[in-house]
């Protein structure tokens, strides 16, 4: 049901998408650090969303089906605006690139697979790679607007690159579980394996959503 709360918080999610955006756009000490506030309040909702659904068994169709595109809309439409808005600059524009074409990947992999009625467990790392990638923006969003002493732009270019090395990790750990069934031979489907860091219980066909993949 849309007015759960679970479906609300998500939907608050794309909401605050075009606040930060516009705080953004205004380069200014305060507007920064707002927008930074918001965007780690959207942050927090990705998690309680998913907890509160499968806490009060609230899971629904239309929760699948926004969750994963919140995400995807928050952190690429901050990513674009951070890069001209020249609070990542430089190499620090390769890690955002591939943390772009990732999301992009795994969601074509994701929509190929529910063809098939295929689910792809979110693993452990990919959980981690989600709550990384979070922080580095939350830290480049304030950039130097920070105090100079906490070096705010280098912490977040880092946590930029940490996430990119783990996208690239989990983006093949996704790859190489689809590739079985892209080039199973026709009619015939492999066994569903989860995997490396997912549960072993984890049935064959799960949801794709309310998840940090």
């Amino acid at each position: 049901m849309l007015t759960s709360l679970p479906n609300l918080l998500t939907l608050s999610r794309i909401v605050l998408i075009p606040v930060i955006l516009a705080l953004l756009w205004f380069p200014a000490t305060w507007t920064a650090w707002t927008a930074a506030g918001l965007f780690a309040l959207a942050a927090i909702t990705d998690y309680f969303d998913g907890y509160l659904a499968r806490a009060w068994h609230e899971e629904s169709i239309i929760g699948r089906f926004l969750d994963p595109i919140a995400d995807k809309l928050l952190v690429a439409a901050v990513l674009f605006l951070l890069v001209a808005d020249h609070k990542i600059v430089g190499h620090a524009v390769l890690p955002a690139v591939i943390i772009l074409l990732r999301e992009v990947a795994v969601s074509g992999l994701r929509e190929f697979l529910a063809g098939l009625r295929v689910g792809v467990p979110v693993s452990r790392l990919a959980k981690w790679k989600t709550a990384i990638q979070l922080m580095a923006i939350g830290w480049l969003i304030v950039g130097d607007h920070g105090p100079t002493w906490l070096f705010v732009r280098p912490i977040g270019e880092v946590g930029l690159w940490a996430a990119a090395v783990l996208t690239l990790i989990t983006g093949w750990d996704y790859l190489r579980a689809g590739l079985r069934h892209m080039l199973a031979p026709t009619g015939e489907a492999p066994s569903a394996e989860p995997t490396p860091a997912a549960s072993p219980k984890a049935p064959p066909v799960i949801s794709a959503a309310r998840t940090g993949a």
